[in-house]
């Protein structure tokens, strides 16, 4: 009447002075299947933050789709960022030879000289920065508090700009750490932002 017992039955096999063979071979099989559901549970609870994730950037790209000027792109990425995702540290920093009206802009110059080793190879980086770049990134005042960072260009037909977000936790953000939902809201950024301000140049 309660087959959901019969897993944690122990019952013993009296083999003689012989270790039991039987016994072993379920003992064996419990402790695999206690690694399976532990597995399982493990790869539940990815999926689960996966869905999440995506249901938080599904919300931030049909934002940025309906934005009306770089101040409200702007705005937007870094209040989702923020609150949405609860990413301590945010920094968005657009290239531009002219001062922009909105948010953080700098000569594709000075962005070369700073960071140009993080966007060289076109890929999101992840891991622990060098001061200099924490610095530019996200300000004298948050850099001291970043322990690891995660960085992505803004890159389509030029690069824009970079994307980047940090935590004080230095493993956070490790050289493995997937970056799908990132990679895919920079491409997004990139598409959305010369549409609003065409004085945006590459650092190439």
């Amino acid at each position: 009447d309660h087959d959901e017992l019969i897993p944690e039955l122990r019952i013993p096999h009296q083999p003689g002075t012989a270790v039991s063979l039987v016994e072993r071979q379920v003992k064996l099989l419990r402790e695999r299947n206690i690694e399976m559901r532990h597995r399982l549970g493990q790869l539940m609870d990815v999926a689960r933050d996966n869905d999440r994730l995506f249901d938080k950037t599904r919300r931030l790209v049909l934002d940025l789709l309906d934005a009306g000027s770089l101040e409200e792109v702007v705005g937007i990425v870094e209040d989702s960022l923020r609150h949405e995702f609860q990413v301590p540290f945010v920094g968005l920093i657009l290239f531009s030879d002219n001062k922009l009206p909105v948010g953080r802009s700098v000569s594709s110059a000075e962005a070369h000289q700073q960071i140009g080793g993080l966007l060289s190879g076109g890929k999101t980086i992840c891991g622990v920065l060098r001061p200099h770049e924490l610095e530019f990134l996200f300000g004298k005042e948050d850099a001291a508090q970043v322990g690891s960072a995660a960085v992505v260009g803004l890159t389509h037909q030029g690069l824009h700009g970079v994307l980047a977000i940090g935590s004080v936790d230095p493993q956070h953000y490790k050289s493995s750490l997937g970056t799908l939902f990132l990679g895919y809201i920079a491409e997004v950024l990139a598409r959305v932002l010369p549409s609003f301000s065409t004085p945006l140049r590459s650092v190439r």
